[in-house]
């Protein structure tokens, strides 16, 4: 026991680098003690001159001042009179996942250093060589490495000092003088400077590419704080304005809701009042009544004389009450119901330029990704079909001497005015008519026509009185206009005439992110008449118009 307790002691108080006991011992931070000369030089004359724990490999930065640890150095100076000799401590002996020291027989202790010249593993005592004698000054220590053989040529038995550029590899001296001969052959030396020339301008290159992209990677965070900034602020504002917005429906509804209710009571009032009126007249009617026929009962003929002067006045007719055929307050609903399309109208013809504008935020990035490549405008009828849709006519828009029908697919020029209410939206000056539906997209609809006429897209808040209201008469419309056998094609004012085949069928296809929008003659083939790329900065609308009474056109539904 007391054996093994000496044991105990001698690892307790030994360094684990000279495998003494310590001198002048020193506590460095993670808590292991060594010699303070051998730490020192550890760390002094280590590779990369790191200054870390042999043991344990943390790492100290900055370098931690050696202080002497009094109480370990009175306790070594007591062991040191018992006669105590250092023996190495269980931690320092070679595992199966260290490198041994070479020189050790018996139980190997682990290796510190190896030696590129010597080719072999030392530990902290047998490396002391290395480090007193000048004979091993021109020696290259390096951290221990299991891998010294591979620095021996197989072949030759020699060292490979050499670099074949020619075949990129190491090799010995006699390999040089045999089967690379003639070869572009270096020191293994030169090769190492140069190719860490390279790898430095590499170095300095990743730096320099590190450093930009944590500029970008700065400059994408202050974005998505920037993007979280509008979001949130566009949010608060929306909801601020949709809350204003309710709020008035509210008042207004509460306001009607008054209103209604108040001439509700008026009016119930005065019929009441009427009613009690006439109640009175009965019951005095009835009662002249009973009294008369008393009077007729009676058979003394002076009383009858007497009372009958009385009676016999002239009766004072009420005027009959004449019931006017009202709606009472169905016309208040109607015109409720009028408010509520319009507001239907405006927000179903303006929400597209919201879902527009949240759909086009887009943030440039320095490096954006490669968008994809557009689909080409197809060529084939069938292509044009998959982007078909449903046009119908907005009653709201159309010239008041147009006629719908088809569910408000057709439209006709008629000889007289019909009976649409006063609205806005409705064109006045020219006999045109725009669709109901806002197009975005990519989308493709035909239109069969009967005699002359224009077939056009426009933006919703064209004019709709003067001469420019007119499709294609300013920069918010375009149209193919066709008469008398020929085409043209007319935007800003501006005409072009276009040849081509007359056919009575159009097709109009839109690209409006590409900018895209072509006429089509439809027969048996599909014709381009006409095609413009421009820039669409809103939604458009399909819209038709006519030079003369008696044309029409219709909105075809495709499948």
């Amino acid at each position: 026991m007391a054996q093994k307790g000496d044991q105990l002691d001698q690892e307790t108080f030994s360094c684990s680098i000279c495998l003494e006991v310590l001198k002048d011992p020193v506590t460095i931070p993670c808590g292991h003690s060594y010699c303070m000369n051998c730490i020192k030089t550890y760390w002094d004359e280590g590779e990369k001159k790191l200054s870390s724990c042999p043991q344990c490999r943390e790492t100290f930065i900055p370098r931690p001042a050696l202080v002497k640890n009094t109480m370990f150095a009175a306790l070594v100076e007591q062991l040191k009179k018992t006669g105590l000799q250092a023996a190495p401590a269980d931690h320092c002996y070679a595992g199966p996942e260290d490198v041994a020291c070479d020189v050790c027989s018996g139980r190997k202790l682990k290796a510190v250093k190896s030696c590129l010249v010597c080719l072999a593993s030392y530990c902290q005592k047998h490396l002391q060589p290395h480090r007193d004698s000048s004979t091993f000054k021109t020696h290259k220590l390096v951290d221990p490495s299991e891998n010294l053989q591979d620095n021996i040529c197989p072949r030759h038995g020699e060292v490979r000092k050499m670099f074949c550029r020619t075949d990129q590899k190491c090799i010995c001296y006699l390999c040089s003088l045999e089967e690379h001969k003639g070869h572009d052959t270096v020191s293994a030396a030169a090769e190492r400077t140069e190719r860490q020339r390279e790898m430095e301008v590499i170095r300095q290159q990743i730096q320099q590419d590190i450093q930009d992209r944590e500029k970008d990677v700065k400059l994408l965070q202050q974005e998505v704080e920037a993007i979280n900034q509008s979001a949130d602020e566009t949010v608060e504002d929306s909801e601020e304005m949709f809350t204003e917005l309710i709020s008035l429906l509210q008042k207004r509804s509460s306001e009607v809701k008054q209103q209604v209710r108040s001439q509700q009571e008026t009016e119930v009032r005065r019929v009441r009042e009427l009613e009690e009126k006439l109640q009175q007249e009965i019951s005095d009617l009835k009662r002249r009544d009973a009294e008369m026929k008393q009077l007729s009962d009676t058979e003394d003929h002076n009383q009858f004389l007497h009372s009958c002067q009385s009676l016999i006045r002239p009766l004072t007719h009420s005027s009959s009450i004449s019931i006017r055929p009202l709606r009472y307050f169905q016309d208040v609903a109607a015109a409720v119901s009028e408010v509520r399309g319009l507001l239907q109208d405006i927000l179903r013809d303006t929400w597209t330029n919201v879902s527009l504008a949240v759909a086009e935020v887009d943030v440039l990035l320095s490096e954006p990704e490669p968008e994809p490549e557009p689909e080409p405008e197809p060529t084939l009828r069938a292509g044009f079909l998959k982007y078909s849709c449903e046009i119908t006519l907005d009653p709201n828009t159309v010239n008041t001497y147009l006629l719908l029908s088809e569910q408000n697919r057709k439209v006709t020029w008629m000889d007289q005015r019909q009976s649409y209410s006063d609205h806005p939206d409705r064109f006045i000056y020219r006999p045109q008519v725009l669709s109901r539906e806002s197009l975005t997209g990519r989308r493709y609809w035909e239109v069969e026509t009967a005699g002359g006429g224009y077939v056009a897209v426009s933006y919703k808040n064209i004019s709709r009185s003067g001469e420019e209201s007119g499709f294609g008469f300013n920069d918010e419309s375009w149209s193919l206009g066709f008469y008398s056998g020929s085409y043209d094609f007319r935007y800003n004012n501006i005409q072009t005439s276009v040849s081509g085949p007359l056919s009575s069928r159009i097709g109009v296809y839109l690209d409006h992110r590409a900018g895209v929008l072509s006429f089509y003659g439809v027969s048996g083939t599909m014709t381009l008449l006409h095609r413009v790329q421009t820039s669409f900065t809103q939604p458009l609308h399909a819209g038709v118009g006519f030079y003369k009474p008696g044309d029409s056109a219709e909105f075809c539904k495709l499948k």
